[in-house]
């Protein structure tokens, strides 16, 4: 029983000082700061798939997330960011969404958010200042750096935090712990429409 314990209590640490995860139940919202649910800018006719050149960007002021295709915009999703939802994310645990350019390095179909797509933090900006701050070794700058000019997975659990995704479970407040977080039926057609390494931009 006591092993038990204590192995709970060590994932339980891992899951709060990083991103999202993806094995964990929703956390409790925070008191919403804008009303649970809005209309979404949707366009009535369904995606043309595949997508040309697809991106992402997300405009953490605007809560909204918008998906172009071959430079065209095709979708406008109402988003909720992280708890701590102004500034850039600077460490583990800090709660905010990450800005900048990445990439998506991953698709995960089994999400305990119900789909999600991982989201390359830290990049190599985060890891100069990370380096810098005395956040990371050398030796962990040098693997970021690597991981991202590979477009693979940059090293999550650093103490700059990771497990950063695009996922579901609603966008009614700031509730993750750094995520992008949608409708389900936005994140199903999101996911269903992005490929791994899709560029994706998180302005503030």
């Amino acid at each position: 029983m006591m092993i038990a314990i204590k192995t709970f209590a060590v994932f339980a640490v891992l899951f709060f000082a990083t991103g999202c995860g993806n094995f964990s139940p929703q956390p409790t919202f925070a008191e919403p700061s804008r009303p649970a649910r809005e209309a979404h800018a949707q366009a009535s006719s369904p995606l043309q798939l595949p997508l040309k050149s697809p991106r992402i960007v997300v405009k953490k002021a605007e809560r909204r997330l918008f998906l172009y295709s071959d430079n065209r915009l095709v979708r406008t999703y109402r988003i909720g960011l992280g708890l701590s939802p102004v500034g850039d994310k600077v460490r583990s645990g800090d709660h905010r969404t990450p800005e900048g350019d990445f990439y998506v390095f991953t698709k995960n179909n089994k999400s305990a958010f119900y789909l999600s797509l991982g989201i390359s933090y830290p990049n190599v900006t985060h890891a100069g200042r990370g380096l810098r701050d005395g956040l990371i070794t050398k030796a962990q700058y040098d693997a970021i750096v690597r991981a991202n000019k590979a477009k693979t997975t940059p090293p999550q659990y650093t103490r700059l935090g990771g497990t950063i995704y695009i996922h579901g479970n609603g966008a009614g407040s700031d509730w993750t712990w750094g995520c992008v977080a949608l409708e389900d039926e936005d994140i199903r057609e999101l996911f269903n429409a992005i490929t791994v390494g899709t560029p994706v931009r998180i302005e503030p």
